[in-house]
């Protein structure tokens, strides 16, 4: 799940990114554009049974990421702006930071 917030001059958007907690077993990594696919960069923590986690990126931009759960499985957000195809023949999802 994506949730948006602008700062108040619009520079930045900051996104939460979430995943419930009854999908995972272990830890939820976060992979994408904005932080070159390093999947060991970005950890969402639990929080009232939820993981997640707040990266701020820029406006007017499109991001691909993906969910590594577990170490082991590669899993889309099912509340993503959009999904891409990639070169593994499966989807990315894409989160849309408008103006």
């Amino acid at each position: 799940m994506l949730t948006k917030k602008f700062t108040p001059k619009r520079t930045v958007c900051k996104v939460t990114f979430s995943v419930p907690s009854e999908i995972v077993t272990k830890e939820v990594a976060l992979a994408g554009d904005f932080n070159d696919w390093d999947y060991e960069s970005l950890k969402l923590k639990k929080k009232n049974g939820v993981y997640q986690t707040e990266v701020r990126l820029k406006p007017e931009n499109e991001y691909k990421f993906k969910y590594l759960i577990d170490g082991e499985v590669w899993e889309n957000d099912y509340e993503a702006d959009a999904y891409v195809p990639n070169e593994f023949g499966t989807e990315d999802s894409v989160v849309v930071v408008g103006k």
